[in-house]
């Protein structure tokens, strides 16, 4: 046993069937023999569900197939509602991780985004948002740029009025504070 699942492990590392040994070929071929197997029986069940479900609907009486008409119309009613606000939540949560601005929901044909069986079809879902162009978190430009003076230079600065009263040393103290800065600037 412990062979068959060292063989095991080298086959799904990846190794070429040449590089197999006899016991792992024969163990796949007989996991494939199953899985086809499998599928035939399968499609022997499909095929014997629509007779059944065929028999049955001709063994019906009218106001039998008249109930179960409804039924499969109220069914999918439902399933449309429902599935419509299943889409919507798909939408704006997917357009949510990707970062992307939605169209208005009246704009958009949100059953266009459901399967046969009434589920959102997550690929369209998928597909429509990457297609949508990304919204500007920010702006990509220096906002301040040709704005004019913003606030009052002045403050906590120095004139030249206040200059022409200090000494050389309190004006070398004030240019190092920083007191200077709009002076120099020639903004004062």
């Amino acid at each position: 046993m412990d062979e068959i699942k060292n063989d095991q492990t080298t086959v799904e590392q990846g190794q070429s069937p040449e590089d197999q040994s006899p016991e792992v070929a024969a163990l796949q071929a007989e996991i494939d023999k199953w899985k086809a197997m499998s599928r035939k029986n399968e499609e022997r069940f499909k095929s014997a569900s629509q007779e059944l479900d065929g028999f049955r609907q001709s063994q019906m009486t009218d106001t039998e197939k008249a109930i179960e008409a409804a039924r499969v119309e109220a069914r999918s009613a439902a399933l449309s509602e429902v599935g419509t606000r299943l889409v919507n939540a798909e939408l704006r949560a997917a357009s949510s991780a990707v970062g992307v601005t939605l169209p208005s929901a009246e704009f958009l044909n949100l059953g266009s985004f459901l399967d046969e069986s009434g589920n959102p079809d997550s690929v369209r879902i998928e597909a429509f948002v990457s297609s949508l162009p990304k919204s500007g978190s920010g702006a990509s430009y220096a906002q301040n740029i040709g704005l004019g003076r913003q606030g009052s230079p002045a403050a906590g600065q120095l004139t030249r009025e206040d200059l022409s009263r200090m000494s050389p040393r309190e004006i070398n103290e004030a240019r190092a504070a920083g007191k200077c800065d709009a002076l120099l600037r020639g903004e004062i």
